[in-house]
């Protein structure tokens, strides 16, 4: 989706952040232990860029946790799926002689190289608009929260409900814990709005709200190319003939950097990889990373349906899903200040069996030493492996400070917590065999 948006690379945020001198350039080959390891597949991750699903760095990601995969003896096989895409080249709102950047929202309706014309309408999803919205741009002005996804209530109901009173286009607000704009979910199987729509960060929006105030007219334009192409899954196997298998999940793809979205996630699933073999030797292992996690899970969808094993063969498995480990920050006064700790904003939900199994594993780490049962909710890539009827499962999930913004980069990874968290996972699945 955003392939053409500029990113910082990552020397350029190591110089820039303050925290060069413990992020030195490592090595990538297999050496020093696990803990280690940890530490230089997080950066070797990030330096695979955006990771918008089926772009270059999603495959070059992929490929490289099949390589991991393989390097243990897993045989490796990819599930291709269609995914959306759009190379962008312009997305701007503009009122007089003021420009700023938007997010397009996927899956993306084009303006036309003219863009969409009218006068700015405020919207509050909870207050009915002041102005007629026929043949306006409706800034649906979102209420504070970590926003994640357009199929929220607030968002989808105020987009649909401006295009239902003559919206000519909509433009959304994301209020939240960075003041920058919040790249939102979607459905990937067709659009959700049938005009055009963006994402404004709340750091840019004063000047647009305050023209909606006065009755002005603004452009929003959306160019670009788009369609459908391929991305996949990755699965590794190792079958060993055991009567159950274990199926440790992870998403790998996502709107921009990732870092700390994704980035534990997959670097904590790649050393259960190497760990596991040997010491979950009982059971067979089934290894998964999905693509298009952000169309809505479409890509654990259809693993779920295709490459793992079915409920019944399956002991346990393990869903690592967003910010398990990203960075906590102290926010009293502007700028943000980085803590060695991690945003408690993360959630661990389990099968009611290994409710107390899970608290003894993640004591003292906060946010997921509070576990939740799957008969109070689930979310993430976990609902559906809970709506297959999978039994014995273990699920994490979160929105750390920088989710969804192009701002998750290096600055939001924290090495320990990351270590604690696989910890805490290693001793969650040693418990299986007292599960029965």
């Amino acid at each position: 989706m955003h392939d053409s948006i500029s990113h910082p690379t990552r020397r350029h945020v190591l110089a820039t952040s303050g925290i060069a001198a413990s992020f030195a350039p490592v090595s990538y080959g297999l050496s020093g232990t696990l803990e280690d390891l940890i530490h230089q597949d997080l950066l070797r991750y990030i330096e695979f860029g955006i990771k918008a699903s089926g772009g270059p760095g999603d495959n070059a990601c992929g490929e490289w946790m099949a390589s991991e995969l393989e390097s243990q003896g897993f045989k490796i096989s990819r599930q291709t799926i269609s995914v959306p895409f759009f190379n962008l080249r312009r997305a701007e709102l503009t009122v007089g002689s003021r420009v700023a950047p938007v997010i397009p929202q996927a899956i993306v309706v084009p303006t036309g190289e003219m863009g969409v014309t009218g006068r700015f309408v405020r919207v509050d999803p909870a207050i009915p608009p002041e102005h007629s919205l026929s043949d306006a741009i409706a800034l649906i002005d979102l209420p504070f929260a970590r926003h994640s996804t357009a199929l929220a209530k607030p968002i989808r109901q105020g987009v649909n409900g401006a295009i239902a009173k003559g919206a000519r286009a909509a433009v959304i607000v994301t209020n939240g814990p960075t003041r920058q704009g919040i790249a939102l979910n979607t459905d990937g199987n067709k659009p959700m709005f049938d005009v055009p729509v963006a994402v404004l960060a709340p750091e840019d929006a004063n000047p647009f709200l305050a023209a909606a105030i006065r009755g002005e007219t603004g452009t929003l334009f959306l160019t670009g190319t788009g369609g459908r192409r391929d991305a996949f899954n990755l699965a590794g196997h190792l079958d060993r003939g055991k009567s159950k298998w274990i199926t440790i999940s992870t998403p790998r793809s996502g709107w921009f950097t990732c870092a700390g979205e994704r980035g534990p996630g997959v670097a904590i699933w790649l050393a259960l990889a190497r760990w596991a073999p040997k010491a979950l030797s009982e059971y067979n292992l089934c290894f998964v990373a999905n693509s298009a996690h952000e169309y809505e899970y479409l890509g654990a969808e259809r693993s779920i349906q295709t490459v793992a094993p079915a409920p019944e063969q399956t002991a346990m498995w393990l869903a690592l899903g967003a910010a398990i480990a990203a960075r906590d920050w102290h926010a009293l006064i502007p700028p943000l200040l980085p803590l060695p700790d991690a945003d408690s904003q993360r959630y661990l939900v389990v099968s009611p069996a290994l409710l107390d199994v899970a608290r003894r594993a993640f004591a003292g780490q906060v946010g997921i030493d509070a576990p939740y049962e799957t008969s109070q909710f689930t979310a993430g890539e976990l609902t559906p492996i809970h709506e297959a009827g999978y039994k014995t499962v273990a699920g994490f999930f979160g929105c750390h400070r920088f989710h969804h913004t192009q701002g998750d980069d290096t600055r939001c990874i924290v090495i320990e917590p990351t270590r604690k968290v696989l910890a805490g996972c290693q001793s969650l699945l040693r418990s299986i065999p007292s599960q029965g």
